[in-house]
């Protein structure tokens, strides 16, 4: 979408003093930590790009507050590259290249907001490669600290410390979709058929490049088969967050040209478990 485009989508540029009178509008406030999500084009035509948003998120928020992203790996060996032949196996064994938290690229399918955040002086990103998140402010370190390697969406995950900590989470334009917190309601949840990935990737270990296998929820296809209760065609985590908004969870205004939601973490992912074990059923496990 170019420049013009945007403009017209809202009654002039988009500044980070306007960004902050919306966020704040929409009740994000001092001290808070919280998750965002941003659709740039959304927004309208942004003063500065993603340095703006972040600038006027940062001054929401302020010194207190506490800035997090999901980031994962843009340059991440698939899942599936053990099905290669032997050939490119060995190949891509030898030399691609570890993750690295400083270096590595975030996913670009994330947008342009993780990499500018996990770019910023101060950030700090978590050491799981493929689901890695980033985070900027007071409580950056305690919220990306000996991120689990396996289960990396379960407890102990950053998305399970940003629940303790009464975070919270923001979308920017971004889709209800985009709830990647969700993925932790689906680690909780007590469902059945719940499905599972096993993966091998590059990590640096006291500085040496090491393959190591991770173990997760499907959190690319879904970590449960939604067919049965999501129409075709249609993301189950958009549902979720329709029927969230419909029960009167969260907050919904404009920031910029663009329509947003805060929510409470806690909420999220309380409104997310119980869906799925209604939606799919319990589990045989306890209390099952």
């Amino acid at each position: 979408m170019d420049e013009l485009a945007l403009l017209k989508r809202s009654d002039g540029p988009v500044t980070r003093s306007r960004l902050a009178q919306d966020l704040a509008a929409l009740g994000l406030g001092d001290g808070d930590t919280v998750m965002f999500h941003t659709q740039m084009s959304a927004v309208g035509y942004v003063a500065g790009g993603p340095e703006t948003v972040i600038g006027a998120l940062r001054d929401v928020v302020g010194e207190r507050g506490t800035l997090m992203v999901t980031c994962g790996w843009n340059d991440a060996p698939p899942y599936d590259f053990t099905d290669w032949p032997q050939t490119w196996q060995d190949a891509l064994r030898a030399e691609h290249p570890a993750y690295d938290p400083v270096l590595s690229e975030a996913d670009h399918n994330n947008g342009r907001l993780p990499e500018a955040l996990r770019r910023w002086p101060g950030a700090v990103r978590s050491r799981h490669p493929d689901a890695s998140f980033a985070a900027l402010g007071a409580a950056a370190t305690a919220l990306m600290a000996d991120h689990p390697w396996d289960d990396p969406h379960g407890p102990d995950s950053p998305l399970a410390r940003l629940v303790a900590m009464g975070g919270r989470v923001l979308l920017l334009g971004a889709p209800l979709d985009a709830l990647t917190l969700l993925h932790h309601a689906e680690a909780l949840a007590d469902a059945p058929g719940k499905r599972f990935v096993d993966y091998e990737q590059p990590i640096l270990v006291d500085g040496e490049r090491v393959w190591r296998r991770f173990h997760d929820i499907d959190s690319e296809d879904g970590a449960f088969d939604y067919s049965a209760v999501v129409p075709e065609g249609t993301e189950a985590f958009e549902i979720i967050g329709r029927d969230m908004c419909a029960a009167g969870i969260g907050r919904r205004g404009t920031v910029g040209a663009a329509d947003s939601h805060l929510f409470e973490a806690r909420d999220v992912v309380e409104f997310g478990v119980a869906w799925m074990e209604e939606k799919l059923g319990r589990g045989r496990g306890p209390g099952g």
